[in-house]
């Protein structure tokens, strides 16, 4: 017979047992603050039809999609998440109570050129705040709170949720006159970050922006300081553009709810060169950056859109919404450092009977698992040796071991792993070492 050589097709991530155990504990973190925040859960198909998912599409998102056809049906993978959510929302819209608030955690597909953290089929985190026709500046302010409580409950505390509000930039370049360029302006300023301010002089430049407004431009955005002194330094420019003071506003009352839901300001800031590249942000935007580890870049990004299903009904339905790339997140944590995989297993605690009546040891497995103690019990015929050789290299902490004296006794004879302790114990023993 010929063997096929086993493998995976490129920008596919596949983990080993202890890598997967960490990533499924970030995304339980993840999930479970979600719901903590009373967000709902939401599982659309991964597979849509194409005219639906292309509804918006374009450029480069539509050359990288997965699209095929089954019998007369014209379809596609998913993207993103977000497409999914605006198709769902105008279909059950009056099956829904607004605002509508849902989190989906589950994989997309892009067809793109596979690098170093960047896959083809990836996981997204998304919560989403839908309003029907109006939605309150209140939720705006409550999402860097659940971001805020994701990475502290991820073991970080060195991170800064970084806000601005498209309303302002928009504004402020209508301002200079260059109200047909916007979109093209902010793509630009979005890339401060990773080209410098030379390189967003070049790219001005090329699209017909003068040196004078350059200036303007790279000394605004880059207003600095405490969120209510940058909230000043704004209003004293005295700019009298309608949009430009109705993000100033804005701003101003996201950042001064923040700090009543409890953040610590050293955890957020008032940052104007936040743009957000996609087109369908029209008001407060996030990007969130863990600080001892820059080269990472944004870790949670998002932020609020006029009309989220515009393509799909004539209903306004606003929206504010963030997401966590969990796939790369994941990749940079291993490459940081951050995470350092050890469990390849999520027992606490393994049996090793040495009788053939293996009813006692099955006993205590039932009686440990309904205390909720991750249990495995090893049937296999090998020597004692290479039972506990097995335990250790999954990184079980406890073994206990049932012989004829044990189960004479009505005694279990348990050893901690790691420190290499052994002793018999009673079953009350047992459940206080292991709970």
């Amino acid at each position: 017979m010929n063997k096929v050589e086993p493998k995976i097709l490129p920008g596919f991530m596949e983990l080993l047992p202890a890598d997967q155990v960490e990533f499924n504990k970030i995304k339980d973190i993840i999930r479970d603050t979600y719901e903590n925040f009373g967000f709902i859960p939401l599982d659309t198909p991964i597979i849509e039809y194409s005219d639906v998912l292309l509804a918006k599409a374009g450029g480069e998102t539509e050359k990288q999609i997965y699209r095929f056809t089954k019998g007369e049906n014209d379809i596609s993978l998913r993207f993103d998440l977000t497409v999914p959510l605006s198709r769902f929302v105008a279909q059950n819209y009056f099956s829904l109570a607004f605002p509508f608030r849902r989190y989906q955690i589950g994989k997309s597909f892009r067809g793109e050129k596979p690098q170093k953290g960047r896959y083809r089929e990836f996981y997204q985190c998304d919560i989403d705040i839908i309003g029907d026709g109006e939605l309150s500046i209140m939720n705006d302010a409550e999402i860097p709170s659940i971001i805020y409580t994701v990475f502290k409950r991820l073991g970080f505390t060195n991170f800064t949720i970084r806000m601005n509000n498209r309303k302002i930039l928009g504004g402020f370049f209508s301002s200079l006159g260059y109200s047909e360029n916007i979109t093209d302006i902010l793509r630009v300023i979005d890339k401060l970050e990773k080209v410098g301010e030379s390189g967003v002089r070049t790219e001005l430049k090329e699209i017909s922006v003068t040196d004078e407004a350059i200036d303007k431009i790279l000394k605004f955005v880059t207003i600095d300081g405490s969120c209510s002194e940058t909230i000043e330094k704004l209003r004293a420019l005295n700019i009298e553009n309608e949009l430009f003071v109705t993000g100033v506003n804005e701003l101003d009352a996201v950042t001064r709810a923040v700090k009543d839901f409890g953040l610590p300001e050293a955890n957020y800031k008032i940052d104007l060169t936040i743009a957000r590249g996609l087109d369908y942000y029209t008001g407060t935007v996030y990007e969130t950056v863990l600080n001892d580890y820059p080269k990472i870049g944004s870790v949670c990004s998002g932020g609020r859109y006029d009309n989220l299903a515009e393509y799909y009904t004539d209903r306004k339905l606003p929206g504010v919404g963030v997401s966590i790339g969990l796939t790369r997140l994941f990749y940079q944590f291993k490459e940081a450092g951050i995470i350092v995989p050890k469990q390849s297993s999520l027992a606490k605690v393994m049996i090793i009977p040495m009788t053939e009546d293996l009813s006692y040891s099955i006993k205590l497995a039932s009686a440990l698992r309904e205390k909720g103690i991750n249990t495995e019990v090893y049937y296999n015929q090998k020597s004692i040796k290479g039972k506990f050789n097995y335990a250790n290299k999954l990184s079980i902490p406890y073994v206990v071991v049932i012989g004829d004296d044990e189960i004479k006794e009505n005694k279990y004879t348990i050893k901690d792993m790691e420190k290499g302790e052994q002793q018999t114990v009673t079953l009350d023993e047992l459940l206080k070492i292991l709970m």
